[in-house]
């Protein structure tokens, strides 16, 4: 073992190679790692981060409670390191690193170029590699398969690259990770069987297509495809809200349909890695060939306005009452971008918070899940004791988010749709 890699638990002093090696132990890499381990392989976790690292080691990282047991478990078998070059001792290779987009809602390629690069400059004959994060078209063929050729590797022959996209919902614990298919597509067929042999290893249900192009399109079209559908029924909240009718009495009645209808649900916004991220990378590349997608491109211009959105609503609801959004005490409950999780990522929150601060407003925010926060416009805040203002905006409905100090004439705007507390309650 290198001076580098070290087990969360006890050191090892074994040299014994490893079975598997996770690059990027974030939201989707760390339970990764932990499915793997469960499984009875001898894993690696990889991350550059040395506080996230330090975090995984003392349990403060955030992970459904069956992940935590997971990781308390793995304590004397999951090494984990922040040399890449660690990665080399181990027969296969998970990327599972971030791909965001700038605030210019074009892809950052960075760290997926960082992970692959590094890689492939120390792959080895008989290793399988293979990338989960979501990209462009072709990403995995420029980004792994021509710096292995360039090294003289034939993919196919000396090394196995495919492509799987990741399915791991934070904060979801009704989809274990061995009962979520795996799509896989190969650069070659023999790519693809190492590949399907290295995540059947717990994965219980793999679903091959021809290419990794396939794979990469696939999750394209998975997240794209719940881009759509929320822009959709956000904009039938807002006729619903003008013709007097509750959309979730509609979507509930709507659902009753045994085919042909998924119900998706209204909120004020989308966060997320993927969500207001992953169309982008299909947008960015179709672009290049002057291919317009329309629909897509709708629906994520109505998802990016959607925050902005709720501080207009803020502003309507305030005047109504006989005030402006200038000087009003505003208090935004919930921040991350979906319930109980800590995750920050894409929130709609920072963006909300950004536009009632240059609107005049004084805000603050309480969630019990995130003690702090940086706004996308620079504005630090830390989570307040929650208490009566001017206007509560509901953001994200955590589990046992402490409501007792609402009153009933307390106003309230409901951007989840799902309040049902005693407050004085108005639609976004």
């Amino acid at each position: 073992m290198s001076s580098a890699a070290s087990p969360i638990g006890a050191r090892r002093t074994d040299s014994s190679a490893y079975d598997v090696a996770v690059i990027g132990l974030g939201y989707v890499g760390l339970p990764t790692a932990l499915a793997f381990h469960a499984a009875g392989l001898r894993v690696l976790g990889v991350d550059r981060d040395p506080g996230r690292l330090e975090a995984i080691r003392a349990g403060r990282v955030d992970l459904l409670d069956s992940d935590h047991r997971r990781l308390r478990a793995a304590r004397d078998g999951l090494a984990v390191t922040a040399d890449p070059a660690d990665a080399a001792r181990a027969d296969a290779l998970i990327i599972c690193v971030p791909t965001p987009v700038d605030r210019h809602l074009v892809p950052d390629l960075g760290a997926l170029t960082e992970a692959c690069a590094t890689a492939a400059a120390h792959a080895r004959a008989g290793q399988t590699i293979v990338l989960t994060s979501t990209s462009y078209v072709g990403s995995t063929r420029e980004l792994l398969v021509r710096p292995l050729s360039a090294r003289g590797l034939r993919v196919g022959t000396d090394v196995f690259v495919a492509f799987s996209p990741e399915r791991i919902d934070p904060g979801n614990d009704r989809h274990p990770h061995e009962d979520v298919p795996r799509v896989v597509g190969g650069v070659t067929p023999r790519c693809a069987a190492r590949a399907m042999a290295l995540l059947g290893r717990y994965a219980g249900d793999l679903h091959g297509v021809s290419s990794a192009e396939a794979a990469e399109m696939t999750k394209l079209l998975e997240n794209t495809f719940r881009a759509v559908n929320i822009a959709l029924v956000n904009e039938f909240a807002d006729a619903s809200r003008l013709l007097e009718l509750d959309v979730m009495e509609v979507i509930e009645a709507a659902a009753t349909k045994p085919y042909g209808f998924m119900p998706f649900f209204p909120g004020p916004g989308a966060g997320g890695h993927c969500i207001p991220c992953d169309p982008h990378y299909l947008l960015w590349q179709l672009k290049r060939d002057r291919l317009h997608t329309p629909l897509v491109s709708a629906a994520m211009n109505a998802i990016a306005m959607r925050p902005g959105q709720v501080v207009e609503r803020a502003r309507q609801v305030l005047s109504d009452q006989g005030r402006g959004l200038s000087g009003a005490d505003v208090l935004v409950l919930g921040v991350a971008y979906k319930p109980d999780v800590e995750d920050l990522r894409e929130s709609p929150a920072l963006e909300i918070i950004d536009g009632l601060l240059a609107a005049g407003a004084a805000v603050r925010y309480h969630d019990p899940r995130v003690p702090e926060l940086v706004t996308e416009g620079g504005t630090k805040l830390a989570s307040a004791e929650p208490g009566p203002a001017d206007l509560v905006i509901a953001h994200t409905p955590h589990q046992g988010l402490d409501l007792g100090w609402l009153r009933a004439d307390q106003l309230l705007l409901d951007a989840t749709y799902r309040f049902s507390g005693p407050a004085r309650r108005v639609a976004l």
